[in-house]
């Protein structure tokens, strides 16, 4: 019989060898690209910088490079440059190629995998050249070694020049002595088939840096911005370290104590803590391994709290100030008021992520490791400084005392009714809608706007709770004290998740929640304090993408029958050029809209609630370290910092009284 033709509809009788796709050389990295970065959006676009970044980091951490360069160009692309040894140049027998190109062109290759080379890294287990030049429209790398410049250029990971020997570079670089000094130089330009976003955030590549500063001491970074005619230019080195970005981010928040600093080399691992208590009731902890913000923490990050608690108790029993097993502080009583960083370097070829995004560290054996070296280094602390280990028995001890005091109220508030099984709150104008995912929430300012808003909203999905007056300022107050205020206790039944040790946000009810105020100095002094709760309290709901804030219009300008919003000063000016244009059309009326309450429910839908034509900023966390500094000056208890910031910033200030 005839053999039949396979049909054009697949079949599992049709798979064979001819579905088989083999992808040669960096074919899979541009196949499926998030694999490697992560995503293709501007996060994915900043990693692929990272990791050149990180290639001149790692020569730092192995003893060669002293200075990173980094340029952001005016043509879109961006330039790394380092003072170490050089990738090297010469041909390696298995290949037939230089060892430039195979690190450039090949998955895998580098000399983080032998052990020799590198014993700290905090690139991609070597792959992170070769992904950066496979999704790049064009890239070239620079060696200089022995007095020479090599040079090679690629083109969206394939090889478009061979390696040429010259005597100049294509930037200048000199050493302290006015030399040129030995190292690599990479340029790459983000290819726009691959990403979303190819504009680099100068703010995003200057905290990166900043991060790798403190954790590299003595490494000079150098970061130029030459996209604009007045080019930005920034540079960071500090000596002090960890212990230094400790004492940062407690900066203007009451340090009780000098920082503790603990640094310990057990065989081939090296534990790096700084750690200091202020006398806010907010935690700050943060954690590394080679470079890499494990964000999730890990192992590391478990050793070092049950280290502090065991520290902490066995010290307050030695002196006699914990008598009892009642008195005995607990994990979650450190946390009040602590800042610390850990920091763990250790063999690359060693290290277990878990996870694609290496947000957390799984080794087994660093857990007892890190507990170890940190309950030594704290003791030896608290036995040679008892004036600072006494304000830390204080400062937990007065947790723990809070907490015992609090729990009965606590348990009543949080497990007992008031939020948990309760009704919604009696203010609230709920949506029909079931599905989290669909259903928003705003949070109107004022009883006026939110009848306005209830009027005018789509009720099959969008519901709204109006917050009476300015809530409480949650940044100076405990938590039971929170919930027992009337505005936030409402917020927090709404949401339906809970808060404390039993939030679950499995059960939140709206997966958008709008902040929407008046476009003046009481609405956003109302806004910020809604955002101090989020940022204290329930930080995951802006983690996870679902807070944002309306932005009503604040012009009605109108020429005879043609009416048009504005939603800014320059959108204002710009609609009645355009207008004046018109000479049929009569005088122009402008109205400035001060509050919500004073459009109708039709104009409140049409500008700021429709989704088809409102605008929606959304709420993120880029830099952690500095809204938590910045939350601490506008909203905490030390008036200096905010008095200084005021008059700093006050000539910039456009106020709308």
């Amino acid at each position: 019989m005839p053999t039949k033709k396979p049909s054009s509809t697949s079949s599992k009788a049709d798979y064979s060898s001819d579905q088989i796709q083999v992808l040669e050389g960096l074919e899979p990295v541009r196949k499926r690209p998030g694999m490697y970065i992560g995503s293709t959006d501007v996060v994915g676009l900043h990693e692929s910088l990272r990791e050149i970044i990180d290639n001149a980091v790692d020569e730092a951490l192995a003893g060669y490079a002293k200075n990173v360069w980094i340029y952001i160009n005016d043509d879109g692309s961006a330039t790394v440059a380092d003072d170490g040894r050089g990738i090297p140049i010469d041909i390696m027998p298995q290949f037939k190629k230089s060892a430039l190109e195979i690190v450039m062109t090949k998955l895998h290759a580098g000399g983080k995998f032998g052990g020799s080379a590198y014993k700290v890294s905090g690139g991609l287990h070597g792959v992170g050249a070769s992904v950066v030049n496979a999704l790049s429209e064009w890239m070239w790398v620079e060696v200089r070694r022995d007095g020479k410049v090599y040079r090679q250029e690629y083109s969206r990971g394939l090889v478009k020049t061979a390696l040429k020997e010259g005597t100049t570079s294509s930037i200048e670089i000199k050493n302290t002595e006015g030399k040129v000094p030995t190292g690599t130089t990479s340029s790459f330009l983000p290819d726009k088939q691959i990403f979303q976003i190819t504009e680099f955030d100068f703010e995003f590549i200057k905290k990166t840096i900043r991060e790798r500063a403190y954790l590299v001491p003595n490494l000079y970074f150098h970061l130029y911005d030459r996209r604009h005619e007045s080019p930005k230019e920034i540079s960071y080195y500090f000596e002090g370290g960890i212990k230094a970005l400790v004492e940062k981010i407690n900066e203007n928040k009451g340090p009780l104590h000098r920082a503790i600093f603990i640094k310990k080399m057990v065989e081939d691992v090296e534990v790096e803590v700084a750690l200091q208590y202020n006398d806010g009731y907010s935690e700050n902890v943060e954690s590394y391994v080679n470079v890499i913000n494990t964000v999730n923490g890990g192992t590391h990050m478990t050793g070092f709290r049950m280290a502090l608690t065991r520290a902490i108790n066995d010290y307050g029993k030695k002196i006699g100030s914990f008598k009892s097993e009642e008195d005995s502080i607990t994990g979650d009583d450190t946390r009040e008021g602590l800042t610390a960083v850990v920091y763990i370097k250790m063999p690359q070829d060693r290290i277990q992520f878990e996870g694609q995004t290496k947000g957390k560290l799984g080794n087994s054996e660093i857990q007892p490791l890190t507990q170890t070296v940190v309950k030594e280094g704290i003791s030896n602390f608290f036995e040679e400084n008892p004036s600072d280990a006494r304000r830390v028995l204080e400062k937990v001890y007065l947790a723990a005392r809070a907490r015992l005091a609090a729990k009965a109220a606590k348990e009543a508030i949080l497990r007992k009714g008031a939020l948990e099984g309760s009704s919604l709150p009696g203010k609230l104008a709920d949506c029909q809608e079931k599905d989290p995912a669909v259903s928003e929430l705003y949070l109107v300012e004022g009883d006026s706007a939110g009848g306005s808003a209830k009027q005018g909203r789509d009720r099959k999905f969008q519901a709204i709770l109006p917050l009476k007056g300015k809530i409480l300022n949650t940044e100076r107050a405990r938590l039971d004290k929170i919930i027992e205020h009337e505005e936030v206790k409402n917020l927090i039944i709404a949401l339906g998740a809970g808060i404390g040790e039993t939030v679950n946000f499995d059960k939140l009810r709206y997966h958008r929640i709008i902040i929407m105020t008046d476009a003046d100095v009481d609405g956003q002094h109302i806004e910020t304090l809604i955002l101090t709760f989020f940022f204290r309290h329930l930080p995951e709901i802006i983690r996870r993408g679902y807070l944002y804030v309306a932005q009503p219009p604040l012009y009605k300008i109108s020429s005879g029958k043609d009416s048009q919003y504005a939603y800014s000063d320059d959108e204002r000016e710009s609609v009645i050029k355009t207008m004046n244009t018109k000479k049929t059309n009569p005088a122009i009326n402008i109205q400035r809209y001060k509050g919500l309450g004073e459009m109708n429910p039709d104009q409140l839908w049409e500008t700021t609630m429709n989704p088809v034509n409102r605008i929606l900023k959304q709420v993120n966390i880029a830099d952690a370290e500095d809204a938590d500094a910045v939350f601490t000056m506008l909203m905490g208890d030390e008036v200096p910092p905010r008095k200084h910031f005021i008059q700093s910033n006050a000539k910039q200030a456009n106020l709308d009284i």
